[in-house]
Order: structure tokens, then sequence, then C-alpha cells
């Protein structure tokens, strides 16, 4: 990939309609990719200036089959996949129904699966290829009243250290991207559902994780990050993004003990910690 020009790279985007993956679509694009970002419904999205918003739905293997296929047929290949489709659920877990942490695994897991499944052949093919799987500093610390979403970003974690040793001896590359905060759409189309279980402490968790969201840095952050990536030879497998405070947490959770560490985080969200 490092030998090809900008404009002679394919990039496909998940989830492209809003917020990080939009962002970085519309960034790529103004720099000269080929970019394809996708939509359940991408006739009211937008249009990518340069590029092109097409249908896809990640949790439907036969939109996944045709929109690669649409792909391949215009192209001819993919060099770099971002699978960026994702759903948010707030809420104690014991109040989440199994019907919905189905529902947010099969986008937000599943659906990775899904997009690999058809787009890896192809990159196999091509002998080279970059996968970027987004993920979240959720993915590394299980944060209270987003345990669903955070369960969904530990199993992006895990497949995608499976996946990058798997394909370790192949052209092709897979990275993680773990955001902090950022401020997008994320927050308003989060689905919040009614807590009667500990409502006091998912109240106060829920004002700061808003809070941290729509105070968060720039989505373009991460686009300038994922163009960085896509020139880089020899990527890392994890690249953590966000305030020094997030990626310090990572640092922390390292070194200090559980307990210590789980009384931060608690303290943090202003929970109740002394019950």
């Amino acid at each position: 990939m490092k030998n090809k020009m900008a404009s002679s790279k394919v990039v496909l985007i998940t989830g492209a309609s809003s917020g990080i993956g939009k962002c970085t679509a519309e960034y790529l694009a103004t720099k000269g990719y080929t970019v394809y970002g996708t939509s359940r419904h991408p006739e009211s999205c937008p249009e990518i200036k340069n590029g092109f918003m097409i249908k896809m739905d990640v949790r439907d293997t036969a939109s996944v089959k045709e929109a690669i296929a649409h792909i391949i047929e215009k192209e001819g290949h993919i060099d770099a996949l971002v699978n960026n489709a994702g759903v948010g659920i707030g809420g104690a877990i014991e109040d989440t129904s199994t019907d919905m942490v189905k529902s947010l695994f099969d986008t937000n897991f599943f659906g990775i699966c899904r997009v690999l499944q058809e787009v890896l052949p192809v990159m196999k093919r091509q002998s080279e290829g970059l996968i970027i799987n987004m993920s979240s500093i959720g993915g590394m610390i299980g944060l209270p009243f987003q345990g669903i979403y955070s369960a969904s970003k530990f199993a992006v974690e895990g497949f995608s250290e499976a996946l990058y040793k798997e394909l370790f001896s192949t052209g092709i590359k897979v990275v993680l991207i773990e955001p902090g905060d950022f401020k997008t759409e994320f927050t308003a189309n989060r689905q919040n559902i009614k807590t009667e279980k500990n409502k006091d402490d998912f109240q106060h968790a829920l004002n700061v994780i808003e809070h941290d969201e729509q105070n968060g840095q720039p989505p373009l952050k991460i686009a300038c990050l994922i163009e960085k990536i896509i020139n880089t030879p020899k990527p890392r497998l994890r690249y953590a993004v966000g305030a020094f405070d997030q990626k310090l947490s990572l640092f922390l959770k390292r070194i200090l003990p559980n307990r210590l560490f789980d009384q931060i985080v608690m303290s943090y969200y202003k929970m109740n910690t002394f019950k």
C-alpha cells in the first residue's frame, strides 16, 4: 500500500452516515482516496464529495455481499477497510434484555465478522490490505452502565488480536483504534433504557458520560490518524486516541491493583462507592 498513490487506494468505511465514519470518509476523499462509505439508508445521507455512499446493512449478510461485489465490480480492489459501524446502549446490565444485547452485538461485533468474511478473500488475492477495527477505551475498561457496549468492544479487541496473528505472515495488516470521548452524534443515538436498579448511580454516570462526549475532541483527529495508519508500512496493532486522562487510564489499569483502579473509575462517574 505504501507504494500506491492516494488516488489509487480504495477505502471502505462502514457506518459513514454520521460521526467518526462520516468525518473520515469526507476527509480521505478530499485527500484523493477513492472512498466508499456505507449506510443502511444512503438515500437520506449527504453525498461524500469526491466519494460514494452505498447501501450496506452490516446485520445482513446478503446486503454485505452485494455492497462488496459492487465495489469490486467498479474498482477491482479494496486497499483499506475501516470497520466503524456501531451502536450504544446506556443502562444497567440487569435491566437490559437479551434481545437488546443480541441486537447490539449483531452490529458491533457480528457486523465486523460479516464484512471481514467478504473483504478478506479480496485482500488475500491482492496479497495486501489494511483492516482497521474501531474499538474503544471501553473495550479495555468495563464502563459502568455501558456494560453491553463495553462487552462488544472487548469482543472486538480479542477478535482483532487473533486476526492480527492469523494474518501476520500475509501482506494484510490489522489495526485497532481505541477512541476516548469524541463529539459526535453517538450521544444522541445511544439507546438509554429505563433503569430502576441503581438509578441514582446511573443518572450520575450518564451525566458524566454525556458531558465528556459533548465536550470531547473533534472526530477529525481520528480521520487524520487513519490516514497516517494507511501510509504507515508497519502500523502497530493498537492506537489509543483521545484526551490525556483517558489514555492515562489505560496505563493506570495495567499498573494499579484492580480494586483501587475500579474505585477511581466509580469515583470519576460519581457513583456511590460506600454502599
